[in-house]
């Protein structure tokens, strides 16, 4: 059933080999799926370009499927088009679901490079196909870890991308995850303070609920953060606490604060100040503390006079996906100019 009775654009999909992704640790397939939104009336050429970087817990395919009670993300652009708000665009969903339930989208020995894969691979195979995008053309958007993605990706990689924008996007790790490390901890206690035991447990469970989600949550981010390179640790993951008292091991947290957003900001502003637009928000009752993450990049933004759109809105992290309707416009705005 679709809901929009705009001109109805094509989801295509592509195959995409990727040799970024040789040995990671989990095992996980190399070859990913990439749906490609193309509009209605187009074929691709000379459109710009945004990727589409989902949360925790969903794959890319997960935005062009069937969704209830709401539009999928397809759905939604064929609306936007269709009423004259945004200006035609092809959209990529590349697919980078991990056995650890999601990804960061940063290069790690143990998920994949999947940084080296979204920008050396998957990029070249869809703008090379559809005649999309090119330099100044390519924007990259996301929620939640997603959103992480695009703060990242736009810090990173303002040679790559023109445009971002970050929905209630991971920032403020202290706030965001110190609190969860106890929690953790006594779900690991549970199987003889095992990582392989537990996740061997979770992996042959037959219902999952929300206390093993937050768990996997915590050991996909070390595996993006904290990697373990040695052969000694169960698929090199390993956490940033101690076992017994949860005191924090400083050097390994250092290594996850060197990518947090709300810090990276401090040395790598200027380099969103290359690009065309920069947009980023978050729920006033975000449930997992981002919101104050965001105000800590704003702060920073506001004060060296880097030129980005900041903006706040009633409601928590869920089911936020009516925030593209305001950032698509204003990032294929920018892409065109």
């Amino acid at each position: 059933m679709r809901r929009s009775k705009h001109p109805q654009g094509t989801v295509h999909r592509l195959i995409v080999e990727s040799k970024a992704l040789i040995g990671n640790r989990l095992g996980d397939d190399t070859a990913r799926i990439v749906d490609v939104y193309v509009p209605h009336g187009h074929d691709g050429k000379d459109l710009p370009l945004l990727v589409d970087l989902v949360g925790y817990t969903a794959g890319g395919p997960a935005h062009t499927a069937w969704k209830a009670f709401s539009e999928n993300v397809p759905e939604r652009l064929d609306r936007l088009i269709g009423e004259g708000t945004l200006a035609p665009v092809v959209v990529a969903f590349p697919d980078c679901y991990s056995r650890l339930g999601g990804n960061q989208y940063v290069n790690s020995p143990v998920v994949g490079n999947y940084e080296d894969f979204l920008i050396a691979e998957m990029l070249p195979a869809v703008e090379q196909k559809f005649g999309c995008g090119g330099t100044g053309r390519r924007g990259v958007f996301g929620k939640s870890s997603g959103g992480f993605g695009a703060h990242i990706h736009a810090m990173r990689h303002p040679d790559v991308w023109s445009a971002a924008a970050s929905h209630s996007g991971d920032a403020g790790f202290d706030l965001l995850y110190l609190g969860e490390f106890p929690n953790t901890l006594r779900a690991l206690a549970k199987t003889e303070n095992s990582i392989k035991q537990w996740l061997t447990a979770f992996e042959s469970k037959v219902k999952i609920d929300g206390k093993d989600t937050l768990t996997l949550m915590i050991l996909a981010q070390a595996a993006s953060f904290d990697p373990d390179p040695s052969e000694e640790t169960f698929l090199g993951l390993r956490l940033p606490v101690t076992y017994d008292t949860c005191d924090i091991i400083e050097e390994r947290w250092a290594n996850w604060l060197q990518w947090d957003p709300a810090e990276m900001v401090k040395t790598h502003a200027q380099e969103i100040s290359k690009l065309k637009a920069f947009y980023f928000d978050c729920g006033t009752e975000d449930q997992y503390n981002i919101l104050y993450g965001s105000r800590r990049i704003q702060k920073i933004l506001s004060e060296r006079g880097i030129e980005h759109r900041y903006e706040e809105f009633p409601d928590n992290h869920s089911g936020v996906d009516y925030r593209m309707d305001i950032s698509l416009p204003y990032l294929v705005d920018a892409l065109n100019k």
